[in-house]
């Protein structure tokens, strides 16, 4: 288990719509320091919120960043793209910069801050989806699938240290990564976020955040069809 209270938390993606939820149920549990990681830094009402620049897509940034931010004690990679394109028409550049920014860019993140997370044996916590389970989401699919086995990996590595990990995995959110979509029956932000570290506090290993995200792990064990109805036909 991972106590928020006196933690030092990175959040990427800060300034979305899960990620500011984050920022702010941290604070609301007592942590010491919550560094918001975005690539456009913005202004927070409270002085234990620091601004930090970090663009996923530049290695450089994302080792300034872990450098800047060497007394984290939480890691929660949150920040994603959600292009729609289909992996077979998409131009090439769209589906390699969701790869980058979505599956890539956390792990590099998480290798930069290991030492720091295995010294505190603190917690890494990966905002995943759904749609690692489902291919709808096309070429962001690809990406969370991958990072649920990233999720996975960085688990057992990082377990001899004792260092919780995490991987969450909602449905659809009222965020806006789902500008346009009509947002009832869509997950709440502030759900999102306080059920994140209610399983952190409580020591869990995977956390399915709704319904949807139940019932789409649950046929993951049946035959395919079970999922993609069409391929019956």
């Amino acid at each position: 288990m991972t106590l928020l209270k006196d933690s030092t938390v990175l959040v990427t993606g800060a300034n979305g719509g899960i990620g500011a939820a984050l920022v702010q149920a941290a604070l609301d549990r007592g942590a010491r320091r919550v560094y918001a990681a975005a690539r456009t830094e913005k202004q927070w009402d409270d002085e234990r919120v620091v601004p930090l620049h970090l663009d996923l897509t530049d290695a450089v940034s994302i080792e300034q960043a872990a450098a800047t931010a060497s007394d984290t004690t939480v890691l929660i990679n949150n920040a994603a793209i959600f292009p729609h394109g289909d992996l077979l028409t998409a131009p090439w550049e769209q589906v390699t910069e969701v790869i980058e920014i979505n599956l890539t860019a956390p792990i590099r993140l998480t290798r930069a801050l290991a030492p720091a997370l295995r010294s505190a044996k603190g917690a890494l916590v990966n905002v995943n989806s759904v749609l690692s389970w489902f291919a709808v989401g096309k070429a962001h699919s690809v990406s969370k699938a991958g990072l649920w086995m990233a999720t996975n990996a960085f688990r057992l590595e990082l377990a001899p240290d004792g260092v919780q990990v995490l991987g969450v995995y909602p449905g659809p959110t009222d965020t806006p990564m789902q500008a346009g979509k009509d947002p009832a029956g869509m997950n709440k932000p502030a759900d999102v976020a306080t059920a994140i570290y209610d399983a952190l506090e409580a020591g869990e290993h995977e956390l399915l955040v709704d319904d949807m995200t139940r019932k789409v792990h649950s046929a993951l064990s049946a035959p395919v069809t079970a999922l993609y109805p069409a391929l019956a036909q």
